[in-house]
């Protein structure tokens, strides 16, 4: 499948990104910015062009995010110890003192590991690691505040527009990706958005189970420009694709389709079943339409091939992901979880507001892997939960992803 990945950062760093190059099939569409600020509007812009997003940093990326611009997969290139430790060994190169310098965006704990690592001190080491919110403006602030304060001798930043500010007054060096971190993050996006695209054609057929004939049901199901048919036993078939159900429930958070059909009956159950054949799709819709029959007068579920099962009801004055702490049991019925879980997961949550991974949760909840991916997996489904970026610090392989959590 040919992809075009929109690659969003400043000039010099896009260059950099589009030099190293996709993996086959993708092509990389330059969007550059001359302050990270303009990278909403960049976003917005390319839509229609372009199947993903790759952010040269987690600054673009979060402004992006916060202003709600992205409605596809995105990733950004993170900055490691490794970055950091070629940036130092090419300033002691320059006869820099590397001992005494400040550090922006950067985990703490990620600078000292790696300073330790080199056998060099840390006591005179001061870091500013990145927050949501967090602007060029203070980013300088910080810089000049640990030169004036504290004599340190140089500093590194990871964002260009502080670097244009502080260059011509102290010594100072603007940190890079690697190339390894650019195309690690490339194949993990272009991975995750092949799945998504090949998701989206996923056969789903839903069984709409009415107590008498409904004359409006086919203008109540445009939305989801598939077909109904009469099945024998009275109830009605519904086929469509798994992009157009997730489009028309809202990433299967909502379902305007119950709100139609309770006010036109006193019962109504409607199930869904998404799978990669017709026979496994009928044969979620089946279950997840018994299931409804178990939940309420009128109830939607939405099955799928990974045991993820999605309990939708009537949206009332607004959705349940809306409607705070005290909704929690209901949350729980609706995702699929036990109560306890969930009230575990806004634990985990509240620890680790930034963001998770699969790791976190199975640690937390002392599960296995495959039971952390598939809680994730649920919340996801329900939209309670989003994929943000990627873990790679000091990792080999395909690395973890970070998962928000709105609980």
């Amino acid at each position: 499948m040919a992809l075009a990945v929109g690659v969003v950062g400043p000039e010099d760093l896009v260059q950099r990104v589009t030099a190293v190059g996709g993996p086959n099939g993708t092509t990389l569409v330059p969007l550059p910015y001359r302050h990270e600020t303009e990278a909403v509007d960049l976003v917005r812009q390319a839509h229609g062009d372009v199947d993903a997003f790759l952010f040269t940093g987690v600054v673009p990326y979060t402004i992006a995010t916060e202003a709600g611009a992205i409605d596809r997969p995105a990733m950004y290139v993170s900055y490691d110890g490794a970055t950091l430790l070629r940036a130092l060994v090419e300033l002691l190169r320059l006869g820099h003192n590397v001992t005494q310098f400040s550090i922006d965006t950067l985990r703490r704990s990620e600078v000292l590991e790696t300073l330790i690592e080199a056998k060099l001190p840390t006591d005179r080491i001061h870091v500013l690691p990145y927050r949501p919110g967090l602007t060029s403006d203070d980013i300088v602030a910080f810089h000049r505040s640990a030169h004036d304060k504290h004599d340190t001798k140089v500093a590194i930043t990871c964002l260009g527009s502080a670097y244009h500010l502080i260059e011509n007054e102290m010594p100072s060096v603007r940190l890079a990706p690697s190339r390894y971190s650019i195309r690690s993050t490339l194949q993990a996006l272009v991975l995750t958005t092949t799945g998504q695209h090949v998701g989206d054609a996923q056969v789903a057929l839903g069984i709409v189970d009415l107590p008498e004939p409904d004359d409006a049901l086919a203008a109540d199901l445009i939305t989801l420009g598939g077909s109904l048919a009469a099945l024998p036993d009275g109830r009605h078939l519904v086929v469509t694709t798994r992009g157009l159900l997730e489009q028309a429930t809202e990433q299967f958070t909502r379902m305007p389709l119950l709100d139609h059909l309770a006010s036109r009956h006193s019962t109504a159950y409607v199930g869904f079943g998404v799978g990669r054949t017709a026979a496994e799709a009928e044969a979620l819709a089946r279950r997840a339409v018994s299931r409804a029959a178990s939940i309420g007068s009128v109830a939607g579920v939405v099955s799928m091939s990974d045991d993820v099962e999605i309990v939708i009801e009537p949206s009332g004055e607004q959705p349940v992901s809306m409607r705070g702490p005290e909704s929690l049991p209901l949350l729980a019925r609706r995702v699929g979880l036990n109560t306890q879980t969930l009230a575990r997961m806004r634990e985990l949550t509240a620890a680790l507001p930034d963001g998770l991974t699969t790791q976190d949760v199975a640690d937390h909840l002392a599960v296995q892997l495959r039971t952390a991916r598939r809680v994730l997996k649920r919340l996801e489904r329900a939209g309670l939960a989003a994929p943000t970026g990627t873990q790679q610090h000091g990792r080999t392989g395909r690395p973890p992803t970070i998962y928000l959590i709105r609980l």
